[in-house]
């Protein structure tokens, strides 16, 4: 009869969750399932679960700490603290557990997310877009990783290859902020700008008081000003140059134009701060702040 109870109090909690009633959720985990079962991993990592969605990251980190302390392999455990390490920027550590929770669960596909998202930040493009070819071979039609993908192949200037993948995320995509960020990311990364624009709008229309969705929105604004195109316009050819290009490029302008390369980066910071503060009025209205 207990086992009945238990299994009513999980299914109930994850329903909660679903319906993201996440404080009733805890409740419901704490007052039934932890009362009735004070040393179940299961338990702990549950309600670390919970703290997670709740972006309460230390006490999401504890919980899971606590399930791992009984059951090393607790496998939501370890998806909650590899999460928390995502979440708070602790790259070194998330890196780490990231290893060991792909060890105990190889078959998770947002681990190879993470792993791709990493690996972006350091700059490791060809790594990511690996991570990301085995998050989709467990997951095929996932808009977010699609999305990333597009991202990742306008970094390697794979810009059809982005086009493809953007076409497939927005296929498959039901209105997520987060899907929307990335194509902005890849249609920015290829020039697209008004394209960007569109793709921040509804990033921003779907999480209105995501701080990052907000700023990205004005960035997106303010390439579009006309002001700014201007000093944009140079790089279309830029994104096409190979690196040793570019690179040579740079030194041939040093060396016979560099009064006009200063003059340029002059008048370009000065763009971006004119536009960036005619984009603000727009927005906000004179003597009002961001959000």
């Amino acid at each position: 009869m207990e086992n009945v109870h238990d299994y009513a109090a999980y299914a109930k909690a994850q329903q909660l969750i679903e319906w993201r009633r996440y404080k009733e959720a805890l409740k419901e985990a704490e007052q039934q399932l932890l009362s009735q079962e004070p040393e179940d991993p299961d338990v702990f990592a549950l309600i670390s679960h919970i703290h997670l969605l709740m972006d309460e990251y230390d006490k999401a980190l504890h919980w899971s700490n606590q399930a791992l302390s009984r059951e090393p392999e607790q496998d939501l455990a370890w998806f909650v603290r590899v999460s928390v390490y995502y979440e708070t920027n602790k790259d070194r550590a998330c890196e780490e557990a990231l290893q060991e929770a792909l060890r105990i669960d190889p078959y998770e596909p947002h681990y190879y997310f993470l792993q791709a998202h990493l690996f972006n930040k350091l700059g490791r493009h060809n790594k990511a877009k690996t991570a990301l070819s085995h998050a989709l071979e467990l997951r095929p039609e996932s808009p977010l990783y699609l999305a990333l993908l597009s991202y990742t192949e306008a970094l390697l200037k794979n810009f059809e290859d982005s086009e493809r993948l953007e076409k497939l995320a927005l296929k498959y995509n039901t209105e997520s902020s987060q899907v929307f960020l990335y194509l902005g990311w890849a249609t920015g990364e290829r020039g697209e700008y008004k394209l960007k624009e569109a793709y921040m709008r509804n990033a921003v229309r779907l999480n209105p008081d995501g701080k990052q969705y907000q700023d990205e929105f004005l960035e997106a604004l303010q390439h579009n000003e006309m002001l700014f195109k201007i000093f944009l316009w140079p790089g279309k050819f830029v994104r096409k140059m190979k690196t040793w290009q570019l690179l040579l490029t740079w030194v041939v302008a040093v060396l016979l134009f560099r009064p006009l390369l200063i003059l340029f980066i002059v008048l370009y910071l000065l763009s971006h701060w004119v536009t960036k503060a005619i984009v603000h009025v727009k927005v906000f209205g004179w003597g009002r702040r961001g959000v």
